[in-house]
Parts: structure tokens; sequence; C-alpha cells
């Protein structure tokens, strides 16, 4: 089976209809990644099968879960996006969400813009900052494999729109983190995933701010 083929099938188990654009769009994103990794050191993992579960395939499967709770037009910030996980394919995959995505990491924010100017996504940005000096306000903060919860939602609590949420993904269920949250951060779902062809427990930890009694 080809990688577009295993693209395809992983996304339709997501319960994802992907375009013809986006699946072109998708896959040129990958070839970047590979083409771009010795230069700019986005991933330890090189093997393209590895790439398409462990990079598109793990990114994808937050995108309905996301559309859920933002079912309209919206600002995401991907927080120490790295090579663009999952900030890139969010941006391929809504185009209404405006994805801006930081990390302090100069040639990876650089990368992010030359995949944005390559791909023609004009609603992707690589930002090239400390998530604490950016003001916002994005409607979700996202992560993925950055930090622990309580470190996360500290940095980045100044650039969340006052109604957003926090979007985690996670390994196995954070426990120990979740019990270390401050009290002004509540938790209201935290969502097992699936992904295609991972054998590997995977969740997102949706937050937002708890209210004032």
């Amino acid at each position: 089976m080809t990688v577009e083929a295993k693209l395809r099938a992983g996304a339709a188990e997501l319960g994802l209809t992907l375009t013809g654009e986006q699946v072109k769009r998708l896959l040129d994103y990958l070839s970047l990644i590979q083409k771009w990794n010795q230069v700019y050191n986005l991933t330890a993992v090189r093997n393209p099968d590895d790439m398409l579960a462990q990079h598109l395939l793990d990114s994808l499967a937050v995108v309905v879960p996301l559309r859920r709770q933002c079912p309209g037009a919206a600002r995401i910030l991907d927080v120490g996006s790295g090579a663009g996980l999952p900030g890139v394919v969010l941006a391929i995959c809504g185009a209404d969400w405006q994805v801006d995505c930081v990390d302090t990491v100069g040639k990876k924010a650089a990368f992010i813009q030359q995949v944005g100017a390559q791909l023609g996504l004009a609603n992707l940005r690589g930002v090239h900052a400390r998530v604490e000096n950016l003001s916002g306000p994005y409607d979700v903060i996202a992560s993925r494999a950055f930090a622990s919860l309580p470190d996360f939602v500290s940095w980045s609590s100044a650039a969340l729109a006052p109604e957003g949420v926090w979007m985690a993904m996670k390994g196995r269920h954070p426990e120990a983190e979740l019990a270390a949250l401050p009290a002004d951060v509540a938790v209201f779902h935290v969502e097992p995933l699936a992904v295609p062809g991972l054998d590997a427990e995977r969740c997102i930890v949706w937050m937002r701010r708890a209210s004032k009694p």
C-alpha cells in the first residue's frame, strides 16, 4: 500500500473526509519534513511509514475533536510546534482556522514559514518567540509533547482568550500532571484517541479557565 493510500485509509478511520488538495498538501508536507530534517533537526523519526503514523495521523486524530470545539473560524496557537505538528496539519484541514506555530528555535519557525509559502497556506504562520511573550488572544492553544500540563497552561495563559480552551495532546492519561494543575484551570474532558497504525495510548486533555465562585 502506498503512503497516499495509507493516509487516505487512516483519515477515513478517523472519520475525516479529505479533499484531493488536502491529501496532496499533507503528502507534500511529509516530503518537506524528510527533505529538510537534517538541516533543521525536525524529528528523530526517519522512516516515511513511521512519519505517517507518528506525525501525520497522530495530528489528524485531533481534527474531528477540535472541530467539535470550534465549529467555525478560530485563532489557534500551536506551542512548541517543532516541525509544525499538529499546527500545519490543522491549517491544511481547516481553512477557517488561523494557525500560528510558535517555537523558540528560529530554524523551526522558519521551516514552518517555508511550508506555508510552498503549500499556499495563507492561514499558517511560523512564529519565533517564547510563548510567555505572546498576547493573543487565541481561541485554542494546543500542544503536542511540549511540557507538563501545569507548565503549559502557566506559560501560555496570557495568550488565551477569556472563553478559550487549552488542547493538550498526551500519551497515556497524565494523572500526576492533572493533579498538579492550579485551581484556576478546569479540566472539562480527557478524550481518548485511537491513532491508526500506532500501537500506543493517546489522549487530549481539554482545559479552560475555572469559573470564579
